[in-house]
């Protein structure tokens, strides 16, 4: 057992039952301890941030460890998807399109990094990590409408990118 400084929000109980929850979720028991962390550090932060501390603890605790397990499954899924991906690429790769995708592939990581950096990062969370706009918002701290926008944007120049350089 470790020891505690008395700024540690989560008391053994406490750690305990964040603990089963987050292995209740699903999450494996070589992932727990990060998934404690992360509890501790939202708690952290919520106090650095000047906000009061939860009511109760224990309950909030629960649900954000609840939430870091649902998380936990959809990143998961989400590394499977761009395994697939990433397969099905080498896939055509090794087929007649291999060049036409190494190029696309290099026209693309150009036009990326051309993007100013808002653009770039809902263009990566959208398309690669697969995240729906409203998830995007939330874990941006933007409103939607303007995830759709920096998208629409940043797709229109990305468009004209590739056209322009007569890769599309």
């Amino acid at each position: 057992m470790t020891a505690r400084s008395a700024a540690d929000p989560l008391d053994a109980p406490l750690e305990r039952r964040v603990r089963a929850i987050l292995a209740l979720g699903g999450v494996p028991q070589s992932d727990l301890p990060d998934g404690v962390q992360q509890v501790r550090l939202r708690l952290l932060e919520r106090t650095a941030k000047g906000q009061e501390a939860p009511r109760d603890p224990a309950a909030w605790a629960a649900v954000v460890a609840s939430n870091l397990a649902v998380d936990w499954h959809r990143s998961r899924r989400r590394q499977e998807r761009v395994g697939e991906r990433l397969a099905a690429l080498r896939t055509e790769d090794e087929g007649t399109g291999g060049e036409e995708v190494r190029v696309l592939s290099v026209a693309l990581a150009t036009g990326l990094d051309a993007l100013p950096a808002p653009q770039r990062q809902v263009v990566v969370l959208r398309f690669y990590a697969d995240l729906p706009v409203r998830e995007i918002a939330d874990r941006l701290g933007i409103a939607e409408g303007t995830v759709k926008s920096r998208l629409y944007t940043a797709v229109r120049a990305l468009r004209a990118l590739l056209h322009e350089d007569g890769v599309v």
